[in-house]
């Protein structure tokens, strides 16, 4: 049986930025923060105000906003910008900045089906521990939200009853947002830095067609999964306004599925936060699917 981690007590925080706070994991990164007590620092681009946070205005593309929102922090949660195949571009001279500001903590969020060195994100998983001596990279697999948020699968379930994939019978192990924050939750605030890149994943790897039945099954809306080819889900993408790079790297995680390459469970989640990841039925009682 796995027990609950008994870290040593969290080191005195100054405050933690979290960029992205309005996003998937930020906003529950910033919940989890601020319901422990800590000093949380939320930025966006239109700095919306975030309950238990400071907000403050941040545009990775805007270098003029950085230095405000890294004023006093220590701990920097990290978002990439949504879209951008190369986001090295903006967060490594964000990163320099951070680091040379007094931030000694940063944690990334990265995904599975991207390795250290790899493409977007990769290239600053890769320069992350040369940065700071302290930092985690949380590499999570597909979102259990992915059919629940603002999500085109979540958009094509609500108006058609059909997710479209081109990810074949290949299976993923879907990880609920919640769980990816409690572990970001961890990674910023526990005495020791991970030091390391965490997989995770919910705790069954499970198909695009099981997906379809679990949502036809909670809602009583059949829902089915349309099979594309590589070519015809990265068009699709593109249709609906992904830049053609990014929707090639999209299109190709979901090849890489249909292959295999994101079969797999791990125990990160419940060797982190001491309780098991939740599953996907569990989602769909909490979250309406293809709703907001």
């Amino acid at each position: 049986m796995t027990t609950a981690p008994t870290p040593a007590a969290a080191s005195p925080l100054g405050t933690t930025l979290v960029v992205g706070a309005t996003g998937t994991t930020g906003s529950r990164t910033v919940a989890g923060l601020a319901a422990a007590g800590h000093r949380v620092r939320a930025a966006g681009r239109r700095a919306t105000p975030v309950p238990g946070a400071e907000p403050v205005r941040f545009d990775w593309y805007e270098p003029a906003t950085h230095a405000a929102a890294l004023g006093g922090a220590d701990r920097v949660y990290l978002v990439p910008p949504l879209g951008d195949p190369d986001p090295a571009a903006v967060m490594l001279p964000f990163l320099r900045r951070a680091r040379a500001a007094g931030v000694r903590r940063a944690v990334l969020l990265s995904a599975s089906a991207v390795p250290e060195g790899g493409p977007a994100v990769g290239k600053v998983h890769q320069a992350l521990p040369g940065l700071f001596d302290e930092w985690a990279v949380l590499r999570p697999s597909w979102f259990m939200q992915n059919v629940t948020g603002p999500h085109l699968h979540a958009a094509s379930i609500r108006d058609e009853g059909v997710i479209r994939t081109a990810a074949g019978s290949g299976r993923v192990g879907f990880v609920d947002a919640e769980d990816i924050a409690a572990v970001a939750v961890r990674a910023l605030t526990d005495e020791r830095a991970p030091g390391t890149d965490l997989v995770l994943t919910g705790p069954e790897a499970l198909g695009y067609d099981d997906i379809a039945a679990a949502v036809t099954e909670v809602t009583g809306r059949p829902v089915t999964h349309h099979r594309l080819t590589y070519e015809e889900m990265r068009g699709r993408l593109v249709a609906a306004g992904t830049p053609p790079e990014f929707a090639a790297l999209l299109a190709g995680m979901d090849r890489a599925v249909a292959e295999g390459a994101e079969d797999r469970v791990t125990d990160t989640v419940q060797r982190v936060t001491g309780r098991p990841p939740g599953s996907f039925r569990a989602l769909l009682a909490r979250e309406r699917p293809g709703g907001r």
